[in-house]
């Protein structure tokens, strides 16, 4: 009996007892097995001789040990039973451990410093925070990848210079780039449409050489922008008007565009009103700072040029593209610069085209050109066209429209007479990061039927509910990895992080306190559709290193966005943005490039008293705090939202006001 007993407990009572544990159940099983061990096992063992050897026994004996092997394993059972019952509601409940005391009487619970667990052993507490330089205010408006210095021993052909070209890793510049003395808080929109002040970009060469064209005004200490252009001096808001009066500007079907040679980028301000979002462009050149006064406006615009890449754009992204003497060479060159137009235009999109060579009958005195040059390059430009399957709307006056097919199955079938340019067959549509052009006409997806005005790749909804339907790359299943309800869900995250960053970060929640905003990792688009009613603006940049390529998705949602490196500079001035969101940056960087080079990027595009959110592992978060210390920025870590039990935190930072010193100084 004693043998067959402990044997029963060796492999029935302790291996439940430890799978109770691993389960959460020991407490149930505990109480159980001691009032069963007391009651029953202890007096058996007191009252029974073991004998030595179990072939000994009488046949009585036998029968006896029988009967209490069998009481045994039924009283077991019967324990088992009891336990799993009383816990077939998944053990011990989230309430119950919550109704649990936290402390103890006459216990006094251990302090956790944050700082040894998240710090390696060589550092320690009392290290000194290394403090990183400022630059020289010769570099208030350094472009890395844009230098004029640099770009000088680049070819000239095709403006290549004007492309970029970044630094090597030695001749990075690891100091804070200062804002010029006297810098102010931009104004808030919409007033910033209008004004900005001198201090912030202290150029005054476009407004003696625009001066008739009124493009920008200097008066006392700011810029006035009347909204002028050189194609449109009745004022921007005129001149939309009149585009408005060829194609519908008003039913929510137009959504983005793009503005190639953007000037001030009063075009793209005007469009605002209209629910269009507008992505200006133009070259670092002797227009000094044009980019830097839309930006100054509060209007979405980055440096960039139609030279010899592709524009860091996906495929079918803009509703609308246009050109008001952009002085781009369209129809030369077999009509590259006109394909890749092509390229980032939406099924049905539209090219709108206002200046030379247009109406050239009429003004070919002021343009200082010949009759039979304009003449020839209008016919250039409609060749090319055609080439496209382009079909030429209309032309009044100054403007002419052409519109892109829905589709291609007729433009498949003129190739036999066309012949040039052939599709693309090797290349990746949505590929712009540092691709060359090609003089291919890139391919739109294939449609199901042979109707002419099936859109391929999906027809999209009307604005406002563009912003949240689901987008057709996601719908048919062309992104890998990403369903439905993946889109679904990512927005609704976004609503409640968005919220809930609002109750830290007193100055996104105010309204109008911020206009540009830079997302750094935006994958679908969340951070920014949770933005989208208040005024603000959001550049949603797609790492070219992120595993699955979504910008086109995002332009689809109607935002607008463009591909990035962080390891190297943007295209775009210093203090661009009031607000930048980094969503796992650092992890998906870390062994690629230094952190404190991407800290001092972000430095550099921040305006002075802007504000960061960081959201990583701890231990990153942990590092990049000790980094921006060092650069004047002031910062704490908070929780995840959904509690501290997540790794994932979230650094809160707001760069500190300092400027260069006072000339005199």
């Amino acid at each position: 009996m004693g043998m067959l007993t402990r044997i029963v407990a060796s492999y029935i009572l302790f291996p439940l007892q430890k799978q109770y544990t691993i389960h959460l159940r020991f407490l149930h099983f505990s109480y159980h097995y001691n009032i069963f061990f007391n009651l029953f096992l202890r007096p058996v063992m007191a009252n029974y001789r073991w004998p030595s050897k179990l072939s000994k026994l009488s046949p009585r004996a036998k029968q006896t040990n029988l009967y209490g092997v069998i009481i045994v394993t039924v009283l077991c059972a019967a324990s088992y039973s009891i336990g799993i019952w009383k816990n077939s509601r998944g053990g011990i409940s989230r309430a119950s451990l919550n109704s649990l005391p936290c402390t103890f009487p006459n216990i006094t619970s251990p302090i956790l410093p944050f700082t040894p667990r998240h710090t390696s052993p060589s550092e320690t507490t009392t290290a000194r925070v290394v403090q990183i330089p400022s630059c020289g205010v010769e570099f208030s408006e350094y472009t890395p990848c844009e230098s004029v210095s640099r770009s000088l021993s680049f070819p000239r052909d095709r403006l290549i210079y004007r492309e970029r070209h970044c630094p090597s890793k030695d001749e990075i510049l690891r100091c804070r780039i200062p804002a010029p003395y006297g810098y102010s808080v931009p104004f808030r929109w919409p007033e910033s449409r209008d004004v900005a002040w001198f201090a912030n970009v202290p150029h005054t060469e476009l407004t003696v050489e625009k001066k008739n064209q009124n493009w920008v005004r200097y008066e006392k200490d700011r810029f006035l922008f009347p909204g002028g252009g050189t194609m449109f001096p009745r004022g921007a808001d005129a001149y939309i008007g009149e585009i408005g009066r060829l194609i519908n500007l008003k039913d929510g079907s137009v959504r983005t565009a793009i503005d190639t040679g953007c000037g001030v980028a009063s075009f793209g301000a005007y469009l605002m009103s209209r629910n269009i979002v507008t992505m200006s462009f133009a070259p670092r050149d002797t227009h000094e700072a044009q980019v830097q006064f839309a930006l100054e406006r509060g209007v979405p615009a980055i440096l960039g040029v139609l030279a010899s890449i592709r524009l860091p754009f996906p495929a079918r992204a803009f509703d609308i593209a246009h050109c008001s003497r952009c002085l781009i060479p369209w129809g030369q060159y077999n009509g590259t610069y006109l394909i890749e137009v092509d390229r980032v235009l939406r099924p049905g999109g539209y090219w709108i085209l206002s200046g030379p060579p247009i109406n050239w009958q009429r003004q070919w005195r002021g343009w200082e050109r010949t009759k039979d040059d304009l003449n020839s390059e209008q016919s250039q430009i409609e060749r090319v066209a055609r080439s496209l399957c382009w079909k030429k709307l209309a032309q009044r006056e100054d403007l002419a429209v052409w519109q892109k097919p829905t589709n291609h199955i007729h433009c498949k079938r003129n190739r036999i007479a066309l012949r040039r340019p052939p599709f693309c067959h090797r290349t990746q549509p949505d590929h712009a990061w540092y691709t060359k052009l090609e003089q291919c006409l890139t391919p739109l997806p294939e449609v199901t039927g042979t109707e002419i005005k099936e859109v391929a790749g999906g027809k999209l909804a009307r604005w406002p509910e563009r912003l949240n339907a689901v987008p057709p790359r996601i719908k048919s299943g062309s992104l890998q990895g990403i369903t439905v309800d993946d889109f679904v869900s990512n927005t609704e995250t976004w609503q409640t992080r968005v919220s809930y960053y609002k109750i830290f970060d007193q100055q996104l929640a105010e309204t109008g306190r911020y206009r540009n905003l830079l997302d750094m990792n935006a994958y679908l688009g969340g951070f920014a559709s949770a933005l989208v009613d208040d005024p603000v603006w959001v550049m949603n940049v797609v790492p070219v290193e992120a595993s699955v390529n979504t910008l086109g998705v995002i332009y689809e949602r109607g935002l607008v966005g463009t591909y990035q490196n962080w390891c190297e500079a943007m295209s775009t001035y210093p203090r661009t943005y009031d607000f930048i969101h980094a969503d796992s940056v650092f992890s998906l960087y870390k062994h690629r490039c230094d952190m404190e080079d991407i800290l001092l990027e972000m430095d550099r595009i921040l305006r002075p008293k802007g504000s960061v959110i960081i959201r990583d592992d701890i231990d990153v978060l942990t590092k990049v705090k000790k980094v921006t210390d060092g650069m004047q920025w002031e910062g704490r870590i908070g929780d995840h939202e959904k509690g501290p039990l997540e790794r994932e935190k979230i650094l809160f930072l707001v760069k500190e006001y300092w400027t260069a010193p006072a000339p005199d100084q």
